[in-house]
């Protein structure tokens, strides 16, 4: 099956933008469309005391502002569907964001952590490729040499 509709998560990390990179060359060779999520974790503890409703206003803009660069960036690599910043954790976000645009593919970055890094941290994309309705590709970046 060839992907129509790719789904990539965007941290802003440069892992995250490798991924979309890589997403943009596979969907220009196939005539993919390319949707973009972004997760605002507003539900932590440790977050609701300190974040008002304007400073989570205000990153929702930034992050869809941050969101609309890269695809004006890479507008002429391949086409852009949907673009989301979505409150929820990362995990969630991008499970209901491949269900509301039909993905059959999420491409992911991920660190390629071990041991106990990953432990302690955990694996977004380890998840994702649990609970995802789709195939999910991760996409690790390329040690700078």
């Amino acid at each position: 099956m060839i992907p129509t509709n790719i789904l990539v998560p965007i941290d802003f990390s440069p892992c995250a933008e490798h991924a979309l990179d890589y997403a943009c060359a596979l969907a220009g060779k196939l005539g993919a469309r390319i949707h973009l999520v972004n997760a605002i974790a507003t539900t932590l503890p440790e977050l609701s005391i300190a974040l008002t409703d304007q400073m989570i206003s205000t990153w929702r803009v930034n992050n869809a502002a941050l969101l609309d660069k890269l695809v004006a960036d890479r507008r002429s690599l391949a086409t852009f569907g949907e673009v989301m910043v979505i409150d929820d954790d990362a995990r969630d976000a991008i499970v209901k964001a491949a269900r509301s645009v039909r993905a059959d593919l999420i491409i992911i970055g991920t660190h390629g952590r071990r041991g106990i890094s990953r432990m302690l941290l955990g694996s977004v994309a380890e998840d994702v490729v649990r609970r995802a309705p789709c195939p999910v590709l991760a996409v690790r970046q390329e040690p700078k040499s």
